[in-house]
């Protein structure tokens, strides 16, 4: 359900590199022809460019547009043509090494961990320590505070089946036990971070609706009645990322949109991390969360390029080749 909308015939990587190359020479920089290309292709077409670029030019793509653009623009832009995995473990790592390390920065490790594919979080993993020299393991438990760093390095060490596999009989028992820690107020327990950071998603989502029958409430609400701290949020979070990505997206999205001034880092993150992936679902989501069109509430809050690009990703932008 991705919204990125790609032209009936691709030029070849070749024909894209000499575009965005005429698209920086003269007197300022084009920054349509950027959008109607870099915003029209996939990862593996981006990549392809961005490679062939550098054997035709002898430059970086990324630091051509970091040299030409500016602002909002060019970070959303940028963060758009990295290779996913790339994106995904420098996202982490700006989230590791911020000053601040509260949930809404280190909500981005639980989107990479609980809202991608397995194979997705390894490429992150090798690409971290590709960039970084360090895993990401080892920068979680350096930079991050029990008990939040504990279920952190278990959701990113974790390689979780994604087939379809569901036992009823293990949901019932995992609920009960998830139960018995939430009423000894035990968010901590081994159980339930090995629980939600090793289990399927499938198999995860049975255990929510097994807890809720079981219960009478929501696992979420289960966790929100120990308390409003951090691993409380961080624990609230996981859950919504495995039960619902595109409710979580959403909620980023209007976040980021709502109150005084515009989150702009949220709202990029959110639409260029999900333009390949369910965008379509979170704009769903969206109007049924909060009675209002998610391309009207972008579109109204961003200007310029910056916005043409969202809006390019949302498959309402400019189209054309």
């Amino acid at each position: 359900m991705a919204s990125l909308k790609l032209p009936e015939v691709v030029p070849s990587p070749t024909q894209d590199s000499e575009r965005l190359r005429k698209a920086f020479q003269g007197f300022g920089t084009d920054e349509r022809a950027l959008i109607l290309v870099l915003g029209h292709r996939n990862a593996q077409q981006r990549k392809e460019i961005a490679e062939t670029y550098k054997q035709l030019y002898n430059e970086s793509l990324i630091d051509r547009l970091h040299s030409e653009l500016s602002g909002d623009f060019r970070n959303a832009i940028i963060l758009w043509t990295y290779d996913p995995p790339e994106r995904h473990a420098r996202l982490a790592n700006s989230a590791l090494k911020a000053k601040k390390k509260g949930i809404k920065q280190l909500q981005v490790l639980v989107e990479i961990t609980c809202a991608s594919t397995p194979n997705h979080l390894v490429a992150v993993r090798q690409a971290y320590c590709s960039l970084f020299d360090s895993s990401l393991e080892e920068d979680i438990i350096s930079n991050v505070a029990a008990p939040l760093r504990k279920l952190l390095v278990s959701l990113v060490s974790s390689y979780r089946y994604d087939k379809v596999a569901v036992n009823l009989e293990v949901a019932k028992s995992e609920a009960s036990k998830l139960h018995e820690a939430i009423s000894n107020k035990k968010l901590d327990d081994d159980h339930v971070v090995w629980t939600l950071s090793t289990r399927n998603l499938f198999q995860l989502r049975e255990t929510f609706t097994c807890y809720n029958n079981l219960y009478g409430n929501t696992l979420e609400q289960g966790i929100k009645s120990c308390g409003s701290g951090d691993l409380e949020a961080l624990l609230q979070l996981v859950i919504l990322c495995i039960d619902s990505p595109e409710k979580h997206f959403a909620k980023v999205i209007r976040d980021s949109i709502v109150g005084l001034g515009t989150d702009e880092d949220s709202l990029s993150r959110a639409i260029v991390t999900r333009a390949e992936v369910d965008l379509l679902k979170v704009r769903f989501e969206y109007y049924t969360m909060f009675k209002i069109n998610l391309d009207d509430d972008v579109s109204g809050d961003t200007s310029g390029d910056y916005k043409d690009f969202l809006m390019t990703l949302l498959g309402r932008g400019p189209e054309g080749e």
